[in-house]
């Protein structure tokens, strides 16, 4: 039998392989109970090796004739009797551990799928819990709900800061299970720690307004009185639903145009590359080919990070790491058909590890299916009046994640002229907290009776790995700017030119707009024969506003990646986290992106990562509440020098007789 490809994703039965070298391995150091695994993943193989075998692939060199690459997968677990968690590399050739790392102090493992349930198991079933919502006098027929958030950290964590959580609670008095709980949110955070599975505090919320400052305790016996409910499905709205919407339907009568082989390497208008789906990022594409020619090894959302604005404690802990502490691919929806995804739509599926090592299949984790954007290019002649026009369309790859409150759509699309574009729409309902009535607040906005949406920003970190007609490349910032207005220059004060800067260490740029800026990545080794200039890829970054946090705070410590739109780095196997490997309760960003530019490699002609973050300041409304309409970032990188003519020509023209619109009203048009 054939070698499975080495980007294929990890299969239930890798899986179970996996699980039980591990805890032979784990067995042997002397663990005295069982262990607990969090992720078994697919471990990418080095660059050096891999690289070979994708060029040998490209050229049609037969699977059994390419060079061998090892099939390794990483599992981490804790030891259930010592606390201790480790990661193991496990070869699937040889079905042996290859490499294990015991996480150092200061690092914790994240969160398993299966760990809320049980902690809100403890949470809602504490005495002291039960007797603290008894003192808020709810209605009798109140069910109490409950978010389990990672707990964070501020100037008094360090290193031996125990693994903890900190519970926001809400209350519903509906029985129907689709009911919106953040529409009465609780003034109490119980505080639970991991390790012993107990409740070690409860802390109270501050529920004041401006007037109130930072002080705590100024909501009345009944704190809940004044709110109201908030229904978004709808099976519960108090307003009729549209009735004058027709349908739309995607009709595609030959099929789609993209195939799919071998699992995952999807072809598609001169596209070729691979889908894969992991842990942590969820959606990833590698070995990304146009035509033949290369131009992105790989592709992913390393990072993001939820900071709140409000000091009052304990909500200057509230900082999500979504990626790192929950994982992205864990938290994947499964995609429905005619919902999530229209027309002709491709699903791949993933698998996981369950906390037992058991796999877990994530069902229809990714969607793909094609889409009309609208008019591709078109030129009318004077002339003659001919025009020609043709219709672009792109190829959509999606993966939606829901982390409690939030709901966040992450989308890589391809388009016919070479364009990759990257876009994220946040949506789902924002975190709430309880205000006291007629009370306003300077740390957000009152979105509904009794419930303060919180100031927060949501920043996401791009990993760019290009290999732009080969893996040595080099980054450029392209600014226009006006030249003087000098007699021998610039003598009607008209003129201006692109300066051009060549990273030569690693280290990081911001955007700016007001020069137009973009970044170019370039291979110098290959010249475009019309322009003259070095084949290459441009990104203009999104002029998102950066962390607001303050320089010494532990909330801009944990998230140096969000200081800055870009950063360069040389490549190294391993560098993937932009805000560090490990995100959970982390004290700074430890072997992140800030880690990596600080080494001050040589980033001119090598093989370089590219990472962009961008991201949106949220100060919410009520129009976002209680469900919040798509809020969409986009960004894209553009073939700049990569062709020596509109890569797009040769497109078919955009035809009646092919698209069989149909005039609604209105005197008869000519068709094209």
């Amino acid at each position: 039998m054939s070698r499975q490809h080495p980007l294929q994703n990890v299969t239930a039965s890798e899986i179970r392989r996996a699980t039980a070298v591990v805890q032979g391995c784990a067995k042997a150091r002397g663990s005295l109970k069982s262990i607990r695994f969090k992720y078994i993943t697919l471990h990418e193989p080095p660059k050096a090796l891999l690289m070979p075998y994708l060029d040998a692939e490209s050229d049609g060199v037969p699977v059994d004739s390419r060079p061998f690459v090892p099939r390794l997968v990483a599992a981490l677990y804790t030891d259930e009797n010592t606390g201790e968690a480790f990661e193991s590399i496990v070869s699937l050739d040889s079905e042996t551990e290859v490499d294990v790392v015991k996480l150092l102090a200061g690092q914790q493992a994240p969160t398993d799928g299966g760990q809320p349930r049980q902690f809100i198991k403890t949470i809602l079933n504490d005495p002291s819990v039960v007797e603290a919502i008894a003192k808020l006098k709810l209605p009798a027929n109140a069910k109490i709900y409950c978010d389990p958030w990672s707990y964070g950290a501020d100037k008094f964590s360090d290193i031996d800061t125990r693994a903890q959580i900190q519970a926001f609670l809400y209350a519903c008095t509906s029985s129907h299970l689709e009911a919106n709980q953040y529409a009465f949110p609780l003034p109490i955070s119980p505080v639970l720690d991991v390790g012993e599975n107990k409740i070690v505090r409860i802390d109270t919320l501050a529920t004041g307004g401006t007037e109130d400052g930072l002080k705590h305790n100024t909501a009345p016996d009944a704190p809940l009185a004044h709110c109201r409910a908030k229904e978004y499905h709808p099976d519960l709205l108090d307003l009729p639903v549209r009735t004058d919407l027709k349908p739309l339907h995607v009709v595609q009568p030959e099929g789609p145009s993209f195939t799919v082989s071998d699992g995952n390497l999807v072809q598609w208008q001169k596209w070729r590359f691979r889908v894969g789906f992991h842990y942590r990022e969820g959606l990833t594409i590698h070995d990304v080919r146009y035509d033949g020619r290369k131009t992105f090894y790989r592709l992913s959302m390393s990072e993001m990070t939820v900071p709140y604005g409000d000091p009052r404690a304990p909500y200057h802990r509230k900082q999500a790491f979504d990626i790192g502490d929950a994982g992205a691919g864990a938290c994947s929806n499964v995609l429905g058909l005619g919902c999530d995804c229209l027309g002709l739509i491709h699903y791949f599926n993933g698998w996981l590890a369950d906390e037992n090592g058991e796999p877990e299949e994530s069902r229809n984790a990714i969607c793909m299916h094609e889409q009309d954007s609208g008019i591709g290019w078109k030129h009318s002649n004077r002339r003659t009046g001919v025009a020609s026009i043709t219709r672009g369309r792109t190829l959509i790859l999606q993966n939606i994640l829901t982390l409690m409150n939030y709901e966040y759509i992450f989308a890589w699309i391809f388009h016919q002229n070479g364009t990759v574009q990257f876009e994220t729409r946040a949506t789902g309902i924002v975190s709430t907290a309880l205000i006291d009535d007629g009370k306003h607040s300077p740390w957000g906005n009152v979105v509904a009776p009794g419930v303060l949406a919180q100031n927060h920003q949501h920043l996401f970190c791009l990993r760019i790995d290009p290999m732009i007609d080969g893996v040595r490349n080099t980054l450029v910032q392209e600014d226009c700017v006006a030249l003087p207005e000098t007699d021998d220059e610039n003598p009607f004060g008209n003129a201006w030119k692109v300066e051009k800067s060549i990273f030569e260490k690693s280290t990081f740029a911001d955007a700016a707009p007001e020069k137009n800026r973009v970044f170019k990545i370039i291979n110098e080794s290959r010249t475009n024969r019309v322009s003259g200039n070095p084949v290459g890829y441009k990104l203009a970054p999104l002029p998102s506003q950066m962390l607001l946090a303050g320089k010494n705070s532990i909330t801009r410590q944990r998230a140096r990646f969000a200081e800055h739109h870009i950063w360069v780095t040389k490549y190294r196997d391993g560098d993937l986290w932009a805000g560090g490997k490990w995100t959970e309760q982390s004290v700074r960003e430890t072997d992140g992106v800030f880690d990596y530019a600080a080494r001050n490699e040589n980033v001119k002609d090598e093989d370089i990562v590219i990472w962009h973050t961008l991201g949106m300041t949220h100060s919410a409304t009520p129009e976002q509440f209680p469900v919040m309409g798509v809020e969409t970032l986009s960004v894209s990188l553009k073939p700049a020098d990569f062709f020596e003519y509109n890569p797009a020509l040769d497109v078919p023209q955009s035809t009646q007789e092919i698209n069989k619109s149909v005039q609604v009203s209105g005197s008869m048009c000519q068709s094209c």
